[in-house]
């Protein structure tokens, strides 16, 4: 069992002091020979692998885990920590019962909960069988603007009523529903898609014009941290190959779907994109890591690169589809790079920084949707076209994901550098009737909170630093007079202590304080204080900073109800 020659050796296959016992189900270990027939065998497939068992069998039993740990020489116990760190797979022991057949998922983050999600969970739940149904609350899944949202299976239920689930339920397709349109490699190349990469291959354009055109534009990376385009690629550039592309696509943050905007309409201007990075520094592999609460893009992209692959087009740059598990943390780039080798999805110290030593150890470069998106476009067009179309002081387009009490929510392609009143009012048809600005998120949990007073404020990197926020994804999450301010920050603290992956004690045990203060109305300002700055300094991500600037948040900007007692 060799590793493929263009990827680094792994740990399968080699003798391990632990020593795994045969499994006594005979059919377990030709279950898993079936499932894996076509996937070679390596170290870094194992969440994929756990993926193949999940949706064929309906959850992990112990016979197919220690089946799966036997071909795969990898302790049993790692491969159950791995699943387990997880929260998309069902781990069911010797002697337990399987769950039901059919699972329900009912979103419990902010926008959802605004729109009522949470009577929608109890009239499910009260509805359900136990024996053949189960309802679960689970984080953000990507439908802010269609809110409440619902899985039955893998089928989702926008704007969902108890109906429309029941009906859905009651239907049994549970499989994804695709959009009627796709631009799908035919149209996409009609309309001179993968020209610009021919021409680059070609050498019609230097590596170092198409960098400078990219600084001149001011493209940024849109995953939240805002690095100007140009340095990343100069970065990954400066260390000796060979070289790996990576497209962070777990969108995860509350308040944000604009990656799956993108995937289910355009896929090959991304893809395009990605192949014209990895063609600028070199890399030998692109790895696509994709939420696993977005099957419909799944879908999508499977066909779509084995098209792009059977064309010729992918070249020399294999592109890998990965599928997370349903951690938002895996969304912070190093612990996506855990993920992918099969790991737990933990973040990594710095330095070295992963433009030196990033997936498998190799120089890396991660961009996320909306970057690799733009890119064609800029280069076509020309650097002065993109960078024109910010507000005076800011370059370019953002796509803003706005969600909650607005008139039309959706994905808001704006200048950078626009206000909230002005992109409430020019592109959401203003408030929703009968509610006034009273709050907003502008970067999802993780941007912390403001009053209406902000709403002249630019939307920008930069704009909202000084107080105590950011507008990291640009998820904007708008509350009215009719909301709970300090009870919708709870809903997103109680998220971040949920999703905190453990590995940082600050950050571990101080969520869970902030939590514990907030909702039993401990409104001590000085003791909120020094722990959210023991978190800030005590946490290898952002993750523990996101919940310490919600916190502040509260206590400097709605210093007349900062806790929610009873919530």
């Amino acid at each position: 069992m060799q590793d493929p020659p263009d990827l680094p050796a792994t740990d399968i296959g080699r003798p391990h002091r632990h020593r795994n016992v045969p499994t006594c189900d005979p059919s377990a270990p030709a279950d898993i020979e079936a499932l894996l027939a076509d996937l070679p065998r390596r170290r870094d497939l194992l969440i994929e692998y756990l993926h193949r068992i999940q949706d064929r069998f309906g959850c992990l039993s112990s016979r197919h885990l220690q089946a799966l740990a036997e071909l795969t020489g990898l302790p049993q116990a790692e491969v159950i920590e791995i699943a387990r760190f997880t929260r998309h797979f069902d781990i069911v022991a010797e002697g337990t019962e399987a769950p039901p057949p059919l699972t329900i998922r009912v979103c419990s983050s902010l926008s959802c909960s605004l729109a009522g999600a949470d009577a929608l969970f109890s009239h499910l739940s009260e509805w359900a069988d136990p024996a053949r149904v189960r309802v679960l609350r689970v984080p953000c899944l990507g439908r802010c603007a269609e809110a409440p949202a619902a899985f039955v299976g893998k089928r989702a239920v926008t704007k969902a009523t108890p109906e429309a689930v029941v009906a859905t339920v009651e239907g049994g397709d549970f499989a994804p529903a695709l959009p009627a349109f796709v631009v799908g490699l035919q149209m996409y190349r009609e309309a001179g898609g993968y020209g610009l990469l021919e021409a680059c291959r070609a050498g019609k354009l230097p590596v170092g014009e198409l960098i400078a055109i990219l600084a001149e534009a001011g493209l940024r990376g849109l995953g939240g941290a805002g690095t100007p385009v140009s340095e990343k690629w100069a970065a990954v550039l400066r260390h000796p190959g060979p070289r790996l592309v990576t497209v962070n696509a777990n969108e995860g943050e509350p308040g944000a779907f604009k990656d799956r905007h993108y995937l289910l309409r355009d896929p090959h201007r991304m893809l395009e994109g990605a192949l014209i990075a990895a063609w600028a520094i070199e890399a030998e592999r692109i790895v696509l890591y994709l939420s696993d609460d977005y099957p419909d893009a799944h879908a999508i992209l499977l066909r779509e690169i084995a098209l792009l692959a059977e064309a010729g087009l992918s070249g020399p740059t294999p592109i890998e589809l990965r599928r997370g598990a349903g951690r938002y943390l895996c969304g912070e780039e190093t612990a996506m790079l855990e993920s992918i080798e099969g790991k737990r999805g933990l973040p990594r110290r710095r330095p070295p920084d992963i433009t030196e030593r990033g997936l498998f150890g190799r120089p890396t470069l991660v961009h996320n949707i909306e970057t690799l998106w733009w890119l064609r476009d800029i280069v076509e067009r020309g650097a002065d076209w993109f960078a024109g179309l910010g507000k005076p002081g800011h370059t370019g387009l953002r796509s803003y994901s706005v969600s909650g009490r607005v008139a039309r929510p959706g994905i808001k392609v704006a200048p950078a550098g626009i206000t909230l009143a002005e992109l409430i009012e020019k592109h959401c048809g203003g408030m929703a009737p009968g509610h006034q600005l009273a709050a907003f998120l502008p970067g999802g949990a993780s941007g912390g909170i403001f009053p209406a007073a902000f709403a002249d404020r630019p939307l920008d990197f930069g704009t909202f630093e000084p107080d105590g926020g950011s507008i990291g994804v640009h998820a904007i999450i708008v509350l009215s007079d009719k909301d709970d301010v300090p009870a919708a920050a709870l809903t997103l603290l109680r998220f971040l202590r949920d999703e905190s992956c453990g590995q940082c004690p600050a950050c571990r045990t101080g969520t869970e304080t902030l939590v514990a203060l907030f909702g039993a109305g401990n409104a001590d300002a000085d003791a909120i204080t020094a722990l959210a700055k023991a978190i800030d300094e005590g946490s290898l991500c952002g993750l523990g900073p996101a919940a310490a600037k919600l916190a502040c948040g509260l206590l400097r900007n709605f210093p007349q109800n900062p806790t929610s007692e009873g919530t």
